[in-house]
Formats: C-alpha cells, sequence, structure tokens
C-alpha cells in the first residue's frame, strides 16, 4: 500500500496555513508547530531545488547548503517525477529552470 499525505488531519493543516497572511504569521506557526530542523529540512530542500533548477552540481549542492547528496537525489527526483509543484512555485517566483 503506497503512503499518502491526503489524510483529513493533513487537510486540516492546509486549511490552517492558507489562513496565515503574511511572512511573520508563518514564522510564529511554524516556530509553534514545527521544530527549527524541521523547518530548517523543509527550507534545505527547497534551496536544494532552486540550486538544481540553476544546474548547479550535486557537489557544489552540497558544499553550499549542507545537504547530503541523497538529500540532493530525493529532491532531483521530485523535480523530475514528481507532481511538478517544483515548477509551478519556481514559475511563480520567476525563477527560470537553466
Amino acid at each position: 500500500m503506497e503512503k499518502t499525505i491526503r489524510l483529513d488531519t493533513v487537510d486540516a493543516f492546509f486549511d490552517a496555513v492558507m489562513q496565515l497572511r503574511n511572512k511573520e504569521e508563518l514564522y510564529s506557526f511554524f516556530e509553534d508547530v514545527c521544530t527549527t530542523n524541521e523547518v530548517v529540512s523543509i527550507a534545505q530542500r527547497f534551496a536544494v531545488a532552486k540550486m538544481l533548477y540553476e544546474n548547479k552540481t550535486y557537489i557544489e549542492i552540497a558544499k553550499e547548503t549542507g545537504a547530503s547528496t541523497a538529500t540532493i537525489s530525493r529532491v532531483n527526483r521530485s523535480i523530475a517525477c514528481g507532481n511538478g509543484s517544483y515548477d509551478m512555485v519556481f514559475e511563480r517566483l520567476g525563477i527560470k529552470k537553466e
């Protein structure tokens, strides 16, 4: 059986996140809900994805972000075979794939 995040509890969490109105509210909420390491790990994966979009090498990405090559590989796989969410978000942020 495939694991999914599509659960009622996740829906409720996403509904709560969508109520946040600015970056300060996001910081406050995530500081209360997550550990520092959890938020930093998610942000690191986002930074890895951005660097992959910029055609940086795994070595450059690992050096700059501190991410393991396994993490970089997982993010790369998500970009290549995922739901297209990185493409959507980067397009909205004006970040072009090089």
